[in-house]
């Protein structure tokens, strides 16, 4: 009897169809509270075509067997973002209330530590997910920092591009793709930005108080991605060296330890693959959180993704 292999993918594009749904929505409140120009308007709409075509591309690569709470809470916090980029395009042409932009990105904030928990909770923890999440809070922070940008100059763009530049490193050096310890640090860092940028943006606060901030939300980022790609500079010989000693495993079907216990060299083979994609998944992982990467995720490959 020959098994059924069919795979429904519309539920889960129906889910899209829905944030896709909810982002316009948002966009027309926009317009009509605030009289958001073109600008805004475009950006808004080619966010949400974005977000839309990526996310159900990635969904039919990953073919998951349902869409999950978590992502969509993560999904409602993209709609979010996608109204605070319309807002800080619109910007350039005049500002938006202060009350509507601090309250959009303080819910999105907020939001940014409840998927993540409700993936635990409810066993929906997925790569996909993560990915998601990490995409959309990079590219919250990235917004932030051009708003903020704005008024204290161009240089508090860096806290926004410094998670991209060092993905864009790692292509050209792979060695920055390793595993990274676990830090609170890290994630500390990581959550100060939103918060400082969020007071910055709101303009509550004096110039001077509010240049002081964002400049030590910098240092601390700077600080904290400087650390980490030392330790992986120290590690890297270490982590080559233990390639080279799976890789030569794998060609001879020598036992690389006491628990490469196979007859063909099987287990070889996939614990050399795995720890190349383990390495890349947790080095993009730790980064992500760093800085918080964009709404529009990379294309998603699983040995890129980490778990929730």
């Amino acid at each position: 009897m020959a098994l059924n292999n069919t795979y429904d993918a519309r539920p889960l594009f129906q889910e899209t169809a829905v944030g896709a749904g909810a982002q316009l929505l948002l966009l027309a409140f926009l317009g009509t509270a605030i009289g958001m120009g073109p600008a805004g308007w475009l950006t808004g709409l080619a966010f949400a075509l974005a977000t839309w075509t990526v996310l159900n591309r990635a969904l039919r690569r990953t073919r998951p067997r349902s869409f999950g709470p978590a992502n969509r809470v993560t999904l409602g916090r993209a709609t979010l973002v996608g109204g605070i980029t319309a807002l800080v395009a619109d910007s350039f042409q005049s500002s938006p209330p202060v009350s509507l932009f601090v309250g959009l990105t303080a819910v999105a904030l907020i939001l940014d530590g409840v998927d993540g928990k409700v993936a635990r909770r409810t066993g929906t923890s997925t790569a996909l997910g993560a990915r998601f999440d990490m995409e959309v809070d990079a590219f919250l922070i990235l917004v932030l920092s051009v708003y903020v940008s704005m008024a204290l100059g161009p240089w508090v763009l860096l806290i926004g591009l410094m998670r991209y530049g060092f993905v864009a490193a790692a292509r050209v050096m792979p060695w920055l793709n390793g595993s990274l310890p676990h830090s609170m640090a890290r994630k500390t860092v990581a959550a100060v930005q939103g918060v400082v940028l969020l007071a910055a943006a709101s303009g509550w606060l004096p110039y001077g108080v509010t240049f002081s901030l964002v400049a030590a939300a910098l240092g601390s980022l700077l600080w904290s991605f400087g650390r980490d790609v030392a330790w992986l500079l120290r590690t890297r010989e270490e982590r080559t060296g233990s390639r080279a000693v799976l890789t030569r495993s794998v060609r001879t079907g020598e036992s690389a330890g006491p628990t490469a216990d196979t007859d063909d060299g099987t287990a070889e083979t996939e614990l050399a693959l795995d720890e190349r994609t383990d390495a890349k998944s947790a080095g993009l992982a730790a980064h992500a959180d760093a800085v918080g990467s964009a709404v529009v995720p990379l294309p998603l490959r699983k040995a890129e993704l980490a778990v929730r």
